[in-house]
């Protein structure tokens, strides 16, 4: 047999060229996006982040996690399976079952997974999803991994989801929605939600990734604020990384779900363990999580809110929407440049022409700091006129 030999290739024009393009596009629609690096003792007011109650910081918290780290290395090893698993995730799997006051709890690496963890494992090829269109990216991923049939409804709207739910043919129906809005601050009707999918026999799954440690007098959600919380038919799952200023995620439920999360959830089985440096921080947030604090957050949200002329909800997220992507990003700019710190939402993240400024507060602003904020805020979106 005859061996051809060796030819170099011919060369060919690079295949991703056309990023070039498309990055170009990016910048002309004004949907360009820059990594913004925050160093150590950086200063400046932060109403940027998701550490709705001041924790990320905590001596408690900090101290709990260099603990972790001194005993457990700096990371998990493995997958929850393998050598993942800590006496650290089976604390912090206890703590947060009985502060939501539900049977079992499973963290995964980060709210993400989880998310995409229990919708993939609940649906299926005989499921209907029905998704809010508000909804975060992780629920809007895990829909589409789920391999079903799924229909986006108009976000809030109760009505549609029953109209949904009641012309189904698959056997069996999930539910996902965000208990508060990422971008709007709006807490979902949830108790309307769970009255429709009690009615039709499907499951409502609501991620707290911004209600837990911050809507309720105690900071358990909005289900619980609701009075949903518990219901067999509802699984909640929450992050980490926002209220308890830590990382990772967690699906609660009972123990039937949890058993079948371990042993189906692929974001789960295939993935490395949340570190227990983490794990540790989280559940140390998790005992500071009073009535008092989550008081002083929503004292500060309403402040914030009514000196910035925006709605005021049960949530810390306070959008001012200013419509242009290019000028939100240069308000967000003009208040950087003189210590304030400000998210700034653009498309995908919310639809077009609903570019905004995102204002999250926090327990441990003072007042002096609200007034600050509010009258720099004001100032930057005064010049952009």
């Amino acid at each position: 047999m005859t061996v051809a030999p060796d030819q170099t290739p011919a060369p060919v024009a690079d295949p991703l060229d056309w990023l070039e393009q498309a990055c170009a596009d990016r910048r002309r629609q004004g949907l360009h996006r820059v990594l913004r690096v925050r160093r150590a003792g950086d200063t400046g007011l932060d109403l940027a982040s998701n550490d709705y109650l001041g924790l990320a910081r905590h001596p408690h918290v900090v101290a709990a996690g260099v603990a972790a780290l001194r005993a457990y290395g700096a990371g998990a090893t493995g997958s929850r399976l393998v050598t993942g698993t800590t006496a650290v995730h089976d604390e912090l799997e206890t703590a947060l079952a009985a502060f939501l006051g539900l049977p079992a709890a499973l963290i995964f690496s980060s709210g993400y997974l989880a998310n995409v963890g229990v919708v993939t494992a609940l649906a299926g090829d005989d499921c209907l999803v029905v998704s809010d269109a508000a909804n975060h990216a992780s629920l809007i991923d895990a829909c589409r991994l789920a391999r079903s049939r799924t229909v986006v409804v108009r976000s809030g709207d109760v009505a549609a989801v029953s109209e949904a739910l009641a012309s189904r043919t698959e056997q069996r129906a999930v539910v996902v929605t965000d208990a508060v809005y990422s971008t709007t601050g709006a807490l979902a009707p949830l108790r309307a939600l769970h009255a429709v999918v009690r009615q039709h026999g499907a499951v409502l799954v609501v991620d707290e990734a911004h209600g837990l440690g911050v809507v309720g007098a105690d900071g358990r959600g909005g289900c619980a604020q609701e009075g949903i919380l518990g219901a067999p038919d509802v699984v909640v799952t929450a992050t980490l990384s926002k209220a308890l200023g830590s990382q990772g995620g967690v699906v609660l439920g009972s123990h039937l779900l949890r058993e079948h999360l371990v042993d189906t959830a692929r974001s789960f089985v295939f993935d490395t363990g949340l570190a227990p440096a983490a794990a540790a921080a989280a559940l140390a947030a998790l005992r500071l999580v009073t009535p008092a604090r989550v008081d002083a957050l929503r004292r500060n949200a309403r402040a914030l809110a009514r000196g910035l002329g925006v709605a005021v909800s049960d949530s810390a997220v306070l959008p001012i929407v200013v419509g242009d992507p290019a000028r939100a990003s240069r308000a967000r700019d003009l208040a950087a440049a003189e210590g304030v710190h400000v998210g700034c939402f653009r498309p995908p993240a919310v639809p077009v022409g609903g570019s905004c400024l995102r204002v999250t507060a926090r327990a441990d602003l003072s007042q002096v700091d609200v007034a600050s904020a509010t009258t720099t805020l004001l100032r930057s979106l005064a010049a952009l006129d």
